[in-house]
């Protein structure tokens, strides 16, 4: 007998709440060793505390609104606005933020085996 996984799914209202950084909320749909999935809102005028992914490299697709993100050491911002995807590569210090006038909403895939989020003390001014 074959011993796979089911197929599963997973809605809305059963997302968990996972690696909390302020400003920001992320619910997790599904991790497995080498795979997180799950999403991110920030509300309007948010902005979210200083962190990274560790070893991971995450992939988010901006659903609604838009998903400012500013790098450690790095001058000023890129904004992703609906239909875009963002790649924030392994070990990367950043902090996101939404800049419009509704609740931004991005779906995250985050490949690696790594801690899914470590908040840090604020990042330093860049070329510092």
């Amino acid at each position: 007998m074959d011993a796979r996984e089911p197929v599963r799914v997973v809605r809305d209202e059963d997302l968990l709440e996972a690696d909390p950084t302020s400003g920001m909320l992320r619910r997790r749909a599904f991790e497995v060793p080498g795979l997180w999935s799950g999403q991110v809102v920030t509300e309007p005028g948010g902005v979210s505390g200083w962190h990274h992914h560790d070893s991971n490299v995450s992939s988010l697709y901006v659903v609604r609104g838009v998903l400012r993100l500013e790098c450690e050491g790095v001058e000023g911002h890129v904004d992703a606005v609906a239909g875009s995807y963002v790649h924030v590569p392994a070990f990367t210090v950043h902090r996101e933020s939404n800049p419009g006038r509704e609740p931004s909403l991005a779906v995250i895939a985050r490949a690696g085996v790594g801690i899914p989020t470590v908040n840090v003390d604020a990042a330093p001014p860049p070329h510092a």
